[in-house]
């Protein structure tokens, strides 16, 4: 989609910025920045993520930490800490138009960039810059020097091809005992499951994502299984009770079929005196939430 001719390009824009600026787009597109979603901008990946977000990542304390950029202390201040930024094109407001069909759950949404530039909390924003370069350079420099390392393998001295030779039969000898345990530890929850009341496990967090060390801590375990949230259903028990209730204040019952003229006549009896029972209740119970409401003073002005 061409642009105006007197648009500035993003790379300008974002150059244009004072390191107080900088700092505040550093820390939002980092690890502790607003959690951002997947979406497609004509035809290209990017990230994005909601206003209201990136409001409390301002107000959170990590960002109280960040030495360079400037401090703000509430939400009108976030705000316009964010207005601020916005003219350098780190990020621009984007919408996310409703597609016919739409598109299938977990695959990235189409946005389209917003014709008015502002900051709401209900707006969704997509990112233009990618963070600090210097990170990007260094992994560069990383896979370049590991890369002619490994081509210039022949060239080492020989002790340290020696002990890289023992260092990589090492990690073999390592992740053969890993696969080893994993292999055993499978076997012996087979076992238990079959003769033992309760399955155990060897070593549980094996696999669970936690340190090296907390990976084999504790030795053994019950294999509990997970428990699920249970969610009362009383819409229908709540409804049939209000049905009755309602057929009862009216005093309508149908009498069943077989029964004498006398049956009817002491049926409806009692219809008429839980009817009566319930119609005091309400009332009561009416009565009681009035002077409830009426006893407790207003606060607000």
């Amino acid at each position: 989609m061409a642009g105006p001719a007197d648009a500035t390009p993003v790379f300008e824009a974002q150059k244009r910025a004072t390191p107080e600026i900088k700092a505040v787009a550093d820390f939002l597109r980092g690890k502790n920045g607003p959690k951002v979603r997947r979406g497609i901008l004509n035809g290209k990946r990017v990230d994005y993520f909601k206003g209201k977000t990136a409001i409390r990542t301002l107000l959170g304390p990590a960002y109280a930490k960040v030495k360079k950029a400037p401090k703000v202390t509430t939400e009108d201040e976030a705000k316009a800490l964010l207005n601020k930024v916005l003219p350098h094109a780190f990020f621009l407001r984007v919408d996310r138009p409703e597609m016919d069909p739409p598109p299938a759950p977990g695959t990235p949404k189409t946005v389209q960039l917003a014709p008015q530039q502002s900051i709401d909390e209900i707006a969704y924003y997509a990112w233009f810059y990618d963070g600090s370069p210097l990170y990007t350079i260094l992994g560069g420099i990383a896979m370049v020097a590991i890369m002619l390392a490994g081509v210039m393998f022949p060239l080492w001295p020989v002790k340290l091809r020696v002990g890289v030779w023992y260092l990589s039969i090492l990690v073999l000898i390592f992740i053969g005992a890993m696969i080893v345990l994993a292999i055993v530890r499978l076997i012996f929850w087979c076992i238990t499951v079959l003769c033992a009341k309760r399955a155990i496990w060897i070593f549980p967090n094996l696999f669970e994502d936690v340190g090296f060390f907390d990976s084999f801590v504790p030795v053994w375990a019950y294999d509990e299984p997970k428990k699920k949230r249970r969610v009362k259903k009383d819409g229908s028990s709540k409804s049939s009770r209000s049905k009755s209730a309602r057929s009862k204040v009216g005093g309508t019952s149908t009498p069943a079929e077989g029964t004498t003229e006398g049956e009817a006549e002491a049926e409806s009896v009692e219809a008429k005196s839980s009817a009566v029972e319930v119609n005091g209740g309400v009332s009561g119970s009416v009565e009681r939430r009035s002077a409830t409401v009426e006893e407790i003073d207003d606060d607000e002005s």
